[in-house]
C-alpha cells in the first residue's frame, strides 16, 4: 500500500474496503442521472403547464409513498437480504426512468403521467433508502460508519452539481428532456453492477429467535425511540425539514422563471439559469460532505445546528430578492445547510442505535424526513400559487426557522447531549 493510500484510508476509513468501494462508483454515476432527471422533471412540467401548484403536486406525488411504505419498510428491510434488496428497487427506478423517456420522446407527456411515474420512483426509494442506509454498516463496518455515511453524502452531492449542468446542456442539444430520462435509466446499470460484485463483509448473522409479527418489531422500535432523546430530537428536526425546508427547494423552477427572468428571456436560457440554482445548491452540499467526512469525528449537535442555521436564513433571504447572482449565492449557503444537517441527524442516529434495530430506527427517521413531505408540498405549493413564490418561500423559510428553535429550546438541549 502506498503512502497516499495509506493515509486516504487513514483519514477515510470507509474506503479501506473494496466492497464499500464499488458500491460507491456505481452510486456516485447513478445519482448524476438522478439528479440530472430531477432537474429536467419539474423544468418540464412547468413549462408544460406553467402552475407552480404543478410542482407542488409532483412533490406530493414522489414523497406521499414513504408516508406509506417507509415504516413497514424497516422491519421489511431486516428480513431481506439488503444488498437483493437494492439492487431490485434500483432496476425498479431504471424501469420509471426509461418510461419518462418513452412519452418524452414521443410527445405524449402530461402532468398526469408525470404524477402517476413520480410515485413509482417515490415508491421505489421509500424501501430503497432505508435498505441502502442500513447496508452501508455490512459493506464497510461500524468503526468505518461514519466515513461511509458521509463519503455517500459527497458522491451524492457531486451529483448535485454535475446532474443539473449535464440536464441542462442535454436539453440544449436535444431539445428534449426524453435525453434526460433516458441517461438517467442507463445510470441505474452502474449502482445495480457495483453491488452484484459486492459483498457484504460486515453482514452480522441474525440470532435465532421466535417468530415475531411484524407489529411487534415496528413497536419495538418505536420503544427505542421513545427512550433515546438524541434520537427522538433528530427525527423530530427531520420532519421539521421534510415539511417546511424540502418543498420549498421544490419551486426553483417557478424563482427561475418568474422571479428572475429578464424580459425576453428564451426556454434555453431559462432552463441554463434553473439548472445553475440547482447546481449552486449541489456546490454547497459537496463541500458540506466533504467538510462532514473529513471531520467525521466532529460534535454532531453543534454541527447540527450550524446546518440548520446555514439552511433556514438563506432561504428566508430567497423569499425576498430578485436578482439572480445573489440568489445562487443564497443557495450554495442553503445546500450546505441541507446537507450538514441530513448528515449530523443520520449520524448521530445510526451510531446509537443497534444492529438488529437499525432498519425500524432509520425508516422512522426517513419518515419524518419524506413522509410528512407531501403534505408540505401541497402546502408550499398552494401558497405559491395564492401569494406568490417568493411570500410562500419567506413564510416556510420563518415557520422552519421557529420549529428549529421550539426543538432545541424544549426538547434537545434538556435531554441530548451530542
Amino acid at each position: 500500500m502506498t503512502p497516499f493510500k495509506r493515509a486516504l484510508i487513514g483519514r477515510f476509513p470507509a474506503l479501506g474496503s473494496r466492497d464499500f468501494v464499488l458500491f460507491l462508483a456505481g452510486q456516485f454515476l447513478s445519482v448524476v442521472g438522478s439528479w440530472m432527471q430531477s432537474t429536467a422533471l419539474p423544468y418540464l412540467a412547468y413549462r408544460i403547464s406553467g402552475r407552480p401548484l404543478d410542482l407542488g403536486l409532483i412533490g406530493f406525488a414522489q414523497t406521499l409513498p414513504t408516508l406509506l411504505f417507509a415504516l413497514p419498510a424497516g422491519v421489511l428491510v431486516e428480513r431481506m437480504d439488503k444488498r437483493k434488496a437494492v439492487i431490485l428497487l434500483q432496476a425498479v427506478m431504471s424501469a420509471q426512468a426509461f418510461g419518462l423517456a418513452f412519452l418524452a420522446f414521443t410527445g405524449r407527456i402530461q402532468i398526469w403521467q408525470i404524477l402517476v411515474l413520480a410515485f413509482i420512483y417515490g415508491s421505489a426509494i421509500a424501501i430503497e433508502v432505508t435498505a441502502r442506509q442500513a447496508m452501508l454498516i455490512e459493506l464497510a463496518g461500524k468503526e468505518a460508519l461514519p466515513s461511509a455515511i458521509a463519503l455517500q453524502t459527497t458522491a451524492f452531492n457531486l451529483g448535485r452539481v454535475i446532474g443539473p449542468l449535464c440536464a441542462a446542456w442535454l436539453i440544449a442539444a436535444t431539445s428534449n428532456e426524453g435525453a434526460v430520462f433516458l441517461a438517467n435509466g442507463i445510470s441505474y446499470i452502474f449502482v445495480m453492477a457495483g453491488l452484484f460484485m459486492a459483498r457484504a463483509r460486515y453482514k452480522a448473522e441474525k440470532e435465532a429467535e421466535s417468530s415475531r409479527d411484524m407489529g411487534s418489531e415496528f413497536r419495538e422500535g418505536l420503544r427505542y425511540i421513545r427512550s433515546n432523546a438524541v434520537v427522538m430530537s433528530a427525527i423530530l428536526m427531520s420532519a421539521l425539514l421534510g415539511f417546511f425546508g424540502i418543498p420549498l427547494i421544490q419551486q426553483i423552477p417557478a424563482v427561475a422563471r418568474d422571479i428572475l427572468q429578464p424580459a425576453l428571456t428564451s426556454e434555453a436560457a431559462i432552463a441554463a439559469r434553473t439548472s445553475n440554482l440547482y447546481a449552486a445548491q449541489g456546490i454547497g452540499a459537496v463541500a458540506a460532505a466533504l467538510m462532514m467526512a473529513y471531520f467525521a469525528a466532529a460534535n454532531k449537535s453543534s454541527t447540527l445546528l450550524w446546518g440548520q442555521v446555514f439552511f433556514v436564513l438563506p432561504i428566508i433571504g430567497l423569499g425576498v430578492v430578485a436578482n439572480a447572482p445573489l440568489a445562487f449565492f443564497l443557495l450554495i449557503f442553503a445546500g450546505w445547510g441541507t446537507v450538514t444537517q441530513l448528515i449530523s441527524m443520520n449520524t448521530m442516529i445510526q451510531m446509537r442505535v443497534p444492529d438488529e434495530l437499525r432498519g425500524r430506527v432509520f425508516s422512522v427517521y426517513f419518515w419524518g424526513l419524506q413522509g410528512v413531505a407531501p403534505f408540505g408540498s401541497i402546502l408550499i405549493g398552494w401558497a405559491a400559487q395564492g401569494w406568490g413564490v417568493q411570500k410562500a418561500i419567506f413564510a416556510g423559510g420563518i415557520a422552519c426557522l421557529m420549529g428549529f428553535a421550539v426543538v432545541w429550546l424544549v426538547f434537545f438541549n434538556k435531554n441530548g447531549k451530542k
